[in-house]
């Protein structure tokens, strides 16, 4: 059975679903599945935002067939691992936590990088195009760091 991992921000159109995309890039397909959702459900059936899907693009990866959806209590039933954007999406997420074990699931994905420093992923929404390069940078390396990790654990 495949490993499976979540990716959540708060919208699912900027962070997670480039955090997605990275990191199903980094690990075999057959041993791992990538995932990703969003806190709130503004954006549910909708397409990555178009400067997401750039950046994705300018470094080698698609994630246009992405579409947003809401993170649900029953993901963490269905996810091994949870990585969640910034200190928000943390709360929320494990706000919604029935079990120790569901909230253990939970991580900040740039601890991966500056462990215990729950340090955010700055949204990009907002900000100029640099921004979603910046945000690909982060989660590239922290990405690099998962995959290598799960791939010895799970191989």
């Amino acid at each position: 059975m495949p490993v499976k991992i979540l990716m959540v921000c708060l919208g699912n159109i900027c962070r997670s679903p480039l955090a997605e995309g990275i990191l199903a890039s980094k690990l075999p397909k057959e041993n791992f599945i990538v995932d990703s959702a969003g806190t709130g459900s503004w954006h549910i059936g909708h397409s990555p935002d178009k400067r997401s899907i750039a950046v994705a693009k300018k470094n080698g990866l698609c994630i246009d067939q992405q579409k947003g959806r809401q993170f649900k209590t029953s993901d963490f039933d269905e996810f091994d691992y949870i990585y969640v954007m910034d200190n928000s999406n943390y709360r929320d997420v494990t706000h919604l936590a029935k079990t120790p074990e569901h909230k253990n699931k939970v991580c900040l994905i740039l601890n991966e990088l500056f462990p215990d420093e729950n340090v955010d992923v700055p949204d990009p929404y907002y900000g100029a195009v640099d921004g979603f390069d910046n945000v690909y940078k982060m989660l590239d390396e922290a990405a690099e760091i998962i995959s290598k990790k799960l791939i010895k654990k799970h191989s």
